[in-house]
């Protein structure tokens, strides 16, 4: 579970819940039927006119990513398991590092070792992965653009709704307590619009994108590492090479940390 996915998501219907309370109105007041249909139905079928079915398809997919906590590989731990690689590849070959690969569950890293193990040269292996690589980050983004699109939607749809409201407004002005029942049902669908476009689409679609620079960050590592072991660098050249991922406060600490632990093993 992504923690914090599903604590911003709770502050902010507090904060709005709480806010309306503290504001003398009742949090009742959002059940509104039609301010509800036009929101949330209105959002499903601009984005159903939008994307083709493949693509709306994932949107079940993509919410689970939003709320899960992805397992992905430490930049630190990567760099070690490198370095370790590239001591093996060096001491007994290239081949050696066949033994290895029952033991990797990422795809990509698996694929790219088994590209070096089989004898590719470094530029196919580039072209090859570099090319996954931008088909997998332009699949992320059109997988984020369908929340991001919703986000801009949904509140020009409680602007519609505030029209509509507004319109039975007026076509009630004899009677004052249709009136402040139509009033108060047109704010309410603008409340709504923005709402789940600022609170939930829109920050749904950053944090896909956010998960997809941290995934790409770390393919593009191992895309370095594997051509750092195929051209048989030191274990220590790879180290500083892909030490560049990492902020420099944290480049230093691992640096230290590996220097200080007994017979060249990194400090738990």
């Amino acid at each position: 579970m992504d923690k914090t996915s599903v604590i911003g998501l709770l502050f902010g219907i507090i904060a709005v819940g709480v806010g309306m309370v503290l504001k003398g109105v009742s949090p009742a007041a959002l059940i509104n039927p039609a301010a509800i249909l036009i929101i949330i139905l209105g959002t499903i079928a601009v984005i159903l006119i939008a994307f083709p079915t493949s693509e709306v398809k994932k949107i079940p997919k993509l919410l689970k990513v939003v709320f899960k906590e992805q397992q992905h590989w430490d930049v630190g731990e990567m760099i070690q398991y490198f370095s370790e690689l590239a001591q093996l590849a060096r001491q007994e070959g290239l081949l050696a590092l066949d033994s290895k690969m029952e033991e990797i569950e990422d795809p990509f890293l698996k694929r790219g070792l088994r590209f070096a193990i089989d004898g590719q040269n470094a530029d196919y292996i580039r072209a090859i992965m570099s090319e996954e690589l931008d088909s997998i980050e332009e699949r992320h983004a059109a997988n984020a653009s369908i929340f991001s699109q919703a986000g801009t939607y949904a509140p020009t749809l409680g602007v519609l709704g505030a029209v509509v409201g507004l319109i039975a407004a007026l076509g009630n002005m004899e009677d004052a307590d249709k009136l402040g029942v139509a009033i108060s049902a047109a704010f309410v669908a603008t409340l709504l619009g923005i709402f789940t476009g600022y609170v939930l689409w829109h920050p749904f679609a950053n944090k896909l994108k956010r998960k997809s620079k941290i995934e790409i960050e770390a393919k593009e590592i191992m895309i370095e590492g594997i051509l750092s072991i195929l051209e048989g660098e030191a274990p220590r050249v790879i180290e500083e090479k892909l030490a560049s991922y990492l902020p420099e406060s944290e480049r230093e600490r691992a640096f230290v940390q590996k220097e200080a632990a007994p017979d060249g093993e990194t400090e738990e």
